[in-house]
């Protein structure tokens, strides 16, 4: 496989890395069809072994959002935009500090945007937990289970 293809692979499993945090995307489908891709370019057993893992801990992570009770953003008062960039922090945070830099990176981003907004650090406090509710754990277990494959990916390409 070429830098160019390899790079686009990347792409892809980016944009569904950021996909999973913004309505309409299909962000863990799209970080699987960049494995998928990926797997039916290279054709060796890391590769299928990736895929089989990336689908089945995608499937998981469907479970367990489905499972979740279902809130809405709208009712805790935290905007799509605060959402999304709390997920950009949580990606950076995921490979600044391997794993838990995400959750940190996510509560953490919506706690200093509240704190912005709202001025005071209870107000900010009590939002991130309205927050946390509502969006926070569907969306953080979408994009950990992204994160999780993405890094995966990123790993086999290096070593492969």
């Amino acid at each position: 496989m070429g830098t160019a293809q390899a790079s686009l692979i990347g792409a892809v499993m980016l944009l569904g890395l950021v996909g999973v945090a913004v309505p309409g995307v299909p962000g863990m489908l799209l970080c699987w069809a960049a494995v998928l891709w990926w797997a039916t370019s290279e054709h060796t057993s890391l590769t299928w072994g990736v895929l089989a893992g990336a689908t089945g801990l995608l499937a998981l992570a469907q479970v367990v959002v489905w499972l979740l009770p279902a809130r809405r953003i709208r009712d805790s008062g935290v905007t799509w935009r605060t959402v999304v960039d709390a997920t950009a922090v949580a990606i950076a945070g995921f490979f600044l500090v391997p794993v838990i830099g995400a959750v940190i990176g996510f509560v953490g981003s919506i706690y200093v945007t509240e704190r912005i907004r709202l001025g005071s650090g209870r107000a900010a406090r009590s939002a991130t937990r309205r927050a946390m509710r509502a969006v926070g754990g569907s969306v953080l277990v979408e994009l950990f289970a992204c994160l999780l494959v993405a890094g995966t990916w990123l790993f086999a390409t290096i070593a492969g």
